[in-house]
């Protein structure tokens, strides 16, 4: 297990990407949902810097994933909360590492589920690329490369920290 890039640094670069796309859209009032575990932490940082007025939202998507069965997943499962209706809003979903795209792939359904947003903008604070889904992210805190048989995970959430290690 090694250390990777430090947190702070990585929140300053994806709040000032997510503020300019925001901006660009005229988006003034948008819907910040962060997927739990780490997408929720990096979203409850992101809301208090962006000073966003809706309440933060939470998804568990346990039970969305492509993989449930064949993973043999054992989840605990955490309830899905999403404030206020998503229907034609602009919905600003936020993960901790995306990687094939599977995770996002199962949010994305799920806030289906709640109703027809207008637009999903996605944040990650780190991309290390490896898709097997073509969904990429709006904001990055950054891009990783990570040898193969590594993977990186968030760890907080007081401090935050992010670590490389070995998959299992």
């Amino acid at each position: 297990m090694s250390h990777a890039p430090p947190i702070a640094p990585l929140l300053d670069h994806l709040t000032t990407s997510l503020r300019t796309l925001l901006s660009e859209r005229g988006e003034t009032s948008p819907l910040m949902v962060g997927i739990h575990t780490g997408g929720a932490w990096i979203a409850a940082d992101l809301h208090r810097r962006l000073e966003l007025t809706e309440p933060l939202g939470t998804l568990d998507i346990a039970f969305y994933r492509d993989d449930f069965s064949s993973r043999r997943l054992n989840p605990q499962v955490k309830p899905s909360y999403l404030p206020v209706p998503v229907e034609d809003r602009c919905v600003i979903l936020v993960d901790d590492v995306i990687f094939s795209g599977r995770t996002i792939r199962a949010a994305m359904n799920e806030i289906f589920d709640y109703g027809r947003p207008a637009s999903i903008v996605l944040a990650t604070l780190i991309d290390r690329g490896g898709r097997e889904l073509p969904i990429a992210p709006d904001a990055v805190g950054e891009r990783l490369a990570l040898p193969p048989g590594r993977q990186i995970k968030l760890r907080g959430p007081d401090p935050l920290e992010l670590v490389v290690e070995e998959q299992t």
